[in-house]
C-alpha cells in the first residue's frame, strides 16, 4: 500500500485554522490604523536580501512564514491603500473586495470558460458596467488584469473589423493601418498597437486645446492627409480622464467623425468612464455611450482591489469572430459542463483567468452606485480644495486646469531638479506620496487624488508640508 502522502493540505487543519484566524485580525487592525503607519518606505538591503536566495528544497511551517510576510514585506509595499497617497491614478481597495479576495482564492475557480457561477457573476458585472457607461444590454465584455489588456483588445476588434478574418489566418500583410488619439493619451495605447503588430508609428498623436482636449480640426486634417496618403484610417481613440491633468476629450464629437469616416470609436476610461456614476460629471462623458468599446478599470475609482480591468464591445459577434477558436478539447456542449458559450476565452487571450469579478460584484452590491459616485464627487471637491490652496498661496502655483481628481503644480522658485527632489524627499519621509510629470516643459508636482480614505485634513497637511520645505 502507499502510505506517500502527497496533499498539500494540513495535516492539523486546527492549526493552520488559528494561525489565519490571526491574519484576519491583524489586516483589519492594519487598515483601521493606516493613518498611524508611514505611506511609503524605501526598503533597507537587508530586507531586499530576503528576496535573493536560492530555490528552497524544503518547506517550513505557516507561523514563521506568516512571521516574515509581518516583517519583510508588510511594511515595504506602495502604500495606495493609505489616505496621503497621492503619486498615480490608484484606488485605495476597499476591505469588502479584500474578503472576496479570499472567497474567491477558497473557491479557485479558472473562468476562462465552461458552465459555472464564476462565468454568471463576470457576466453580471459587464451587465452593469454596459448600464453605468450608457452601452446596449447587449454589450459584450470581460474583466481582465487592466485597461492595458482592455485597450489592446480593443484595437484587435478594431483591427477585426477593417479586415476580417484574413487578419488572423495570414497577418497585416501590407495593411496601411492608423489610428488616432489625442498627444495626452496613455502609454498603453501605443503599446497596444505595437502588440497588435501596427507598431508605434501607426499612432498618430493629435494635437490638444488649453483645456488639454484632442482638437477635433486637427484630427480631421490627420484623417484626410492619411487618407490622402493611401492609408487606411480604422481607429479612433478618445481619452476619458488623461493621465496627466483628467482631461476628458470631446467624445461625442469624436463619435461623430468616427461614423462620418467609418472609423472604430473606442474610448479608454480607464478612470474616468467611471465618472459617469456622478451625477456632476457624467456631462462630460457625453458622447460615451455611442463608442464601439470602451476599457475601464474597477481597481481604481470603484475602489476595487487590485487586479480589475474591464473591456465592453459593443457589437458581440464580432467581439467573438474577434478570439474564438475551435478546438477539440474544449469543445462545446449542449449540456454539462462544457454548456454556457460563448466561454471568455473566446474573448480575449486568457484561458486561465482568476475569479476576479467576485471581488467586483461584492463591491458594487455592498456600496452601490449612488455611494460609490460620492466617493468620486468627494475626490474632485478635495482636488478643486487643494487647487484653491495653491492658488492662495505665493510658494506655489497651478500648472494645469483641474477638471477631475488630478491637481499638477510646483513650487514657483524652484527649478525642475529641485521640485523633483521635494517629491522625493515627501516620499523617503513616509508623509506622503505625490509624483511628477512634465506640463508644458516644467516639471510638476502631481497630485492624483483616488483614495476613498483621503480628506481635506490629508489636503492641508500636504500643502502645508510642502511650504515649510519650500521656504
Amino acid at each position: 500500500m502507499d502510505t506517500h502522502h502527497s496533499s498539500l493540505d494540513p495535516a492539523d487543519w486546527a492549526t493552520l485554522r488559528a494561525t489565519g484566524h490571526q491574519m484576519i485580525d491583524d489586516i483589519f487592525n492594519h487598515l483601521a490604523n493606516l493613518r498611524d503607519k508611514p505611506v511609503w518606505q524605501p526598503m533597507p538591503s537587508a530586507v531586499r536580501a530576503n528576496f535573493q536566495k536560492p530555490l528552497p528544497q524544503l518547506g517550513q511551517d505557516i507561523a514563521p512564514l506568516y512571521e516574515s510576510f509581518r516583517a519583510n514585506i508588510q511594511p515595504y509595499v506602495s502604500g495606495n491603500t493609505h489616505p496621503t497617497f497621492m503619486g498615480w491614478v490608484q484606488g485605495g481597495g476597499n476591505a469588502v473586495a479584500m474578503l472576496a479576495d479570499l472567497l474567491a482564492g477558497a473557491m479557485n475557480e479558472n473562468c476562462g470558460g465552461r458552465d459555472h457561477v464564476g462565468l454568471a457573476v463576470e457576466r453580471q458585472v459587464i451587465a452593469w458596467a454596459a448600464e453605468i457607461t450608457g452601452m446596449p444590454v447587449s454589450t459584450s465584455g470581460l474583466l481582465l488584469t487592466g485597461s492595458s489588456m482592455a485597450n489592446f483588445i480593443a484595437v484587435l476588434c478594431a483591427r477585426y473589423k477593417i479586415l476580417g478574418h484574413s487578419a488572423r489566418e495570414d497577418g497585416l500583410g501590407s495593411a496601411p493601418l492608423v489610428a488616432y488619439a489625442s498627444q495626452g493619451v496613455h502609454r498603453c495605447v501605443p503599446g497596444a498597437l505595437d502588440m497588435a503588430g501596427l507598431g508605434f508609428n501607426a499612432l498618430r498623436k493629435i494635437p490638444t486645446d488649453s483645456d488639454y482636449r484632442m482638437s477635433i480640426p486637427a484630427l480631421r486634417t490627420a484623417i484626410e492627409s492619411d487618407q490622402a496618403a493611401g492609408k487606411t484610417p480604422f481607429l479612433i481613440i478618445g481619452t476619458a480622464g488623461s493621465v496627466d491633468v483628467g482631461a476628458f476629450d470631446d467624445l461625442a464629437a469624436l463619435s461623430e467623425i468616427a461614423r462620418e469616416f467609418g472609423l472604430w470609436f473606442h474610448v479608454d476610461g480607464a478612470f474616468g468612464a467611471l465618472a459617469c456614476l456622478s451625477p456632476t460629471l457624467r456631462p462630460q462623458l457625453t458622447g460615451i455611450a455611442q463608442a464601439d468599446s470602451i476599457a475601464l478599470d474597477f481597481h481604481k475609482w470603484a475602489q476595487v482591489t487590485y487586479d480589475a480591468g474591464c473591456i465592453l464591445i459593443r457589437d458581440p459577434a464580432l467581439h467573438e469572430a474577434t478570439f474564438s477558436q475551435s478546438t477539440n478539447y474544449l469543445a462545446a456542449a449542449a449540456r454539462g459542463l462544457a454548456g454556457g458559450q460563448p466561454w471568455p476565452c473566446d474573448l480575449g487571450p486568457d484561458l486561465s483567468r482568476s475569479f476576479r469579478a467576485l471581488k467586483v460584484w461584492m463591491t458594487i452590491s455592498a456600496f452601490g452606485s449612488e455611494k460609490l459616485g460620492q466617493v468620486i464627487d468627494h475626490t474632485c471637491a478635495l482636488a478643486k480644495h487643494l487647487a484653491h490652496r495653491i492658488e492662495q498661496s505665493n510658494v506655489l502655483e497651478c500648472l494645469a486646469p483641474v477638471p477631475l481628481n488630478i491637481v499638477c503644480f510646483r513650487v514657483k522658485n524652484f527649478t525642475d531638479s529641485q521640485n523633483a527632489s521635494l517629491v522625493a524627499d515627501l516620499q523617503e519621509a513616509g508623509l506622503f506620496v505625490p509624483s511628477t510629470t512634465t506640463i508644458n516643459g516644467q516639471r510638476a508636482i502631481r497630485a492624483a487624488i483616488v483614495n476613498h480614505r483621503t480628506v481635506a485634513t490629508d489636503i492641508d497637511n500636504l500643502v502645508d508640508e510642502i511650504i515649510r520645505r519650500a521656504l
